[in-house]
């Protein structure tokens, strides 16, 4: 979180999504909105007929779908904040400039430029000196939970190097990346050109990543790339996959207007 904007890495499980029974998925929606009539009557346990069934169905399908909408997340995120805004200045009207950008990470080497770029925002503006000290950030978050040998439950964790079963979570050692982001962070507060000795940087040795590459990469990422970030063959198989969904919609206009 920076003074007129933030940065958010987030992942979107929606094999979970689809994965949670009705009541769960109404349960979780009740927490951010106030819900139907239906919604709460099937919560209570109350019996409803086929046609108030029918509705409410179509209710928990728009529930689901908008759980796991990362526009919906960032409209709930962004109202929250403008409406405590607005109220401690005591006006009204727009607090954002303008709707927010996103950028799909397709691999785990720009996954890893994109969160070292966020974590390392205050170091780049010059808010603070070290990781460790950059208020309102994860990798802050993460230092200090790593003193007493844990990880935040509300970050995704670290789960490791990838590999075929990998357990869900960041493909990284936390180690790692930690030291990787420290050892950019000295680099950006030299005010000169830096260097990053692969022999003390794994994750880049892994993720086929020159070092004079990741130092542009986190400090110019949202600069450098303007649409889905990964390697060729991953934006590739990126767009190929976003040409099916676009003939899928297309194919359902068709019936809709037919």
């Amino acid at each position: 979180m920076m003074s007129n904007h933030t940065h958010t890495v987030l992942h979107v499980d929606d094999i979970k999504a689809k994965r949670l029974s009705d009541k769960a998925v109404i349960i979780r929606w009740h927490k951010l909105f106030k819900g139907t009539i239906l919604s709460h009557k099937y919560i209570q346990g109350e019996r409803l007929d086929s046609a108030q069934q029918y509705f409410l169905n179509k209710d928990i399908e728009q529930f689901r779908e908008r759980l796991s909408s990362i526009s919906w997340f960032m409209r709930v995120l962004n109202e929250s904040i403008a409406r405590k805004a607005n109220k401690e200045d005591n006006c009204t009207g727009r607090f954002w400039e303008g709707r927010f950008k996103s950028q799909a990470l397709l691999d785990e080497a720009a996954l890893a430029a994109c969160m070292a770029y966020v974590d390392l925002n205050p170091v780049r503006a010059k808010m603070a000196d070290t990781p460790e000290t950059s208020e309102y950030t994860s990798v802050k978050t993460r230092c200090e939970h790593a003193k007493e040998g844990k990880q935040p439950k509300h970050l995704a964790r670290f789960a490791g190097s990838p590999r075929k079963h990998m357990p869900k979570g960041l493909p990284f050692e936390l180690k790692s990346y930690l030291e990787l982001v420290e050892l950019t962070g000295r680099c950006m507060r030299a005010d000169k050109r830096g260097a990053i000795n692969p022999i003390n940087s794994p994750i880049l040795d892994r993720l086929n990543i020159a070092p004079e590459n990741w130092l542009k990469l986190t400090t110019q990422f949202t600069k450098v790339f303007h649409g889905a970030v990964g390697r060729p063959q991953k934006l590739d198989n990126y767009c190929a996959s976003l040409e099916i969904k676009r003939r899928a919609n297309y194919k359902q206009c068709e019936k809709l207007l037919a």
